[in-house]
């Protein structure tokens, strides 16, 4: 028999991958979303969402993708690596990405091209442009000065482009170094981990999504000491969850009780000591 049938699953429960069927939405997560979603149908500008490694930050941008998945008036670009080395490089990629073809390649002449291609859509077509920026902690400051740069255009009303950065912590203080970036910013929001009821429900919450007819693999036990060892950040709960479904399987049981958690959280200590 394999994995899942040993299991009853029909999907791996505990991927790590982005994936929205499996977002559990705690109430930092909610909240994050709604609030997302109404800076931009509000084209309020700049939003910031900070969280630690592997609070969530990357699938809730995939939720908040999907918010708009049937509104053909909002036109999404997004980049998951923004570690371009110069301004000309991050704008070149900008150009690209937001198909534009400007008179010359030069910075001067990228930035004439975004922002008349901004008031095109913006203004003349009536929609929303959003740029999202996911692992924004990677962004130099002399590309976020450019990112700066884009949001002074707009119209009396509204922003013309609705940037979104997702970043991890050490972002904030470089960006209040750069002036005027601070005060750009129309939402700040940062996604906390789980608590520990949050952590039981969340594992529920894949399982079920994964076909299990019963939920109650884990005990309330092992749910306790998955929380203490992960203190409730997603995807340190998925991995650890993972290899104890791995060990169940390969123990031939039905059950991840607090044993076996103690055992895997034991060995992870010692491979990390």
């Amino acid at each position: 028999m394999s994995y899942f049938d040993v299991l009853g699953l029909q999907k791996e429960p505990f991927s790590t991958s982005p994936d929205p069927e499996f977002f559990y939405q705690a109430i930092s997560h909610d909240t994050a979303l709604k609030r997302l979603e109404i800076a931009i149908r509000l084209r309020r500008g700049l939003c910031l969402i900070l969280g630690d490694v592997g609070a969530g930050k990357t699938t809730l941008s995939r939720m908040f993708l999907r918010s708009f998945k049937d509104e053909s008036n909002y036109v999404f670009h997004m980049i998951l690596d923004p570690s371009f080395k110069s301004e000309y490089q991050f704008l070149y990629a900008l150009v690209k990405m937001f198909n534009v073809v400007p008179a010359f390649k030069s910075t001067l002449d990228f930035k004439e091209a975004l922002q008349k291609y901004l008031f095109q859509k913006g203004v003349e077509e009536n929609k929303t442009i959003v740029l999202l920026i996911d692992e924004a902690q990677k962004i130099t400051l002399e590309n976020l000065e450019v990112l700066r740069t884009l949001l002074n255009y707009e119209t009396n009303e509204y922003k013309l482009l609705q940037l979104v950065i997702m970043a991890q912590m050490e972002l904030l203080p470089r960006i209040k170094r750069i002036r005027n970036f601070m005060d750009r910013v129309a939402l700040k929001y940062t996604i906390n981990p789980f608590d520990e009821l949050e952590t039981k429900e969340m594992i529920k919450f894949r399982l079920r999504q994964a076909g299990s007819p019963d939920c109650a693999i884990f005990s309330d036990e092992a749910c306790n000491l998955i929380y203490q060892y992960t203190q409730g950040y997603p995807r340190k709960i998925a991995m650890l969850c993972h290899d104890a479904l791995e060990t169940i399987v390969m123990k031939e049981k039905s059950l991840v009780d607090g044993q076996i958690i103690y055992e895997l959280i034991t060995s992870r200590k010692q491979n990390e000591g």
